[in-house]
């Protein structure tokens, strides 16, 4: 008896030191190298995105949610301009801010993609979370293009569906 509560209190101790990844995050290596150091200058067009996503949707009833995986894309259309990401600011279904991902602006290459994963496990945005992206062009580039892409498997039954961002008018 002694020797098995000695190994459920190592276990308990064992998992009571296991550190819980980071729920929603970007490829921190492939970010930092992205960050813009030097100032942009006033020649560029700015503007403002908005883009709904879900992490989790009603399910039968108003009382019961499903989870979802958000992967949240920011793409640049320009063949020959890179674009700028100065902001991306996430919100909860109550319009409070959850987080904000960028320390400083960051650029996306020509035809390029950058992704923000909100894990299944991350419930803070709720039905209605939302993202604001604060960005920057040359006068004659396309602006960035903003998707949500939501995503769910359970055995053999899998649920997804895709947003659209806008451009808010400044």
């Amino acid at each position: 008896m002694k020797h098995l509560l000695r190994i459920l209190l190592l276990v308990f101790v064992t998992q009571a030191c296991h550190e819980e990844p980071e729920l929603s995050s970007v490829n921190p290596v492939n970010w930092d190298k992205r960050t813009v150091t030097k100032t942009l200058g006033d020649s560029l067009l700015h503007g403002t995105s908005y883009l709904s996503v879900y992490s989790e949707i009603y399910s039968q009833t108003e009382h019961r949610t499903h989870n979802l995986t958000a992967t949240v894309s920011m793409r640049n259309t320009n063949r020959h301009d890179t674009i700028f990401i100065n902001n991306a600011e996430y919100f909860n279904t109550h319009g409070h801010s959850i987080r904000t991902y960028l320390k400083s602006p960051i650029f996306i290459a020509p035809m390029e993609t950058v992704e923000i994963v909100i894990d299944e496990q991350d419930q803070e945005g709720g039905t209605g979370a939302n993202f604001i992206f604060d960005w920057s062009i040359k006068h004659t580039s396309n602006a960035p293009i903003f998707e949500g892409i939501m995503i769910s498997t359970s055995g053999s039954q899998g649920l997804s569906f895709t947003t659209q961002g806008i451009r808010l008018s400044n």
